[in-house]
């Protein structure tokens, strides 16, 4: 455990912990949209046949699914010694995508292009997260 310690880099840890923070309050704005939602809708449980409920909900679930790994990645790189670039990489890159997945998928249940560049820097963020620290872990 020591050795952790020794390699963390308490800035990278830091802004981790902010990418982290902010992905947490996300969250709960999402929530809290679909909450206005189901009060708009007067919808207790599922979307009751609104598509814009429906939407809603989603952009939740969808972020839900993908912000943990996102969340977890950052939580580790520091542990393993990542730089900051690489906890800007990981943490920017997946706070925007999420920011952008939600707003495209809240705006329209098609194709959109919030939900297309959303998912790709998501995807991004977590492969460059998973690739840096298996490199990290084993270098």
């Amino acid at each position: 455990m020591e050795n952790i310690l020794q390699a963390v880099n308490a800035n990278a840890l830091g802004f981790a912990a902010s990418y982290v923070a902010l992905l947490a309050l996300l969250s709960i704005a999402l929530a809290y949209h679909v909450i206005r939602g189901r009060y708009k809708f007067q919808v207790g449980l599922g979307d009751g046949g609104e598509k814009d409920l429906n939407r809603r909900i989603r952009a939740h679930g969808n972020y839900s699914e993908y912000a943990p790994l996102i969340m977890a990645l950052l939580i580790l790189l520091p542990l393993v010694g990542a730089k900051e670039w690489m906890v800007h990489l990981v943490g920017l890159t997946g706070l925007v995508g999420r920011i952008s997945h939600a707003i495209g998928l809240s705006g329209s249940a098609g194709p959109s292009i919030g939900r297309a560049a959303g998912m790709m820097l998501t995807f991004t963020s977590i492969v460059s997260g998973a690739a840096l620290l298996l490199f990290l872990a084993w270098h």
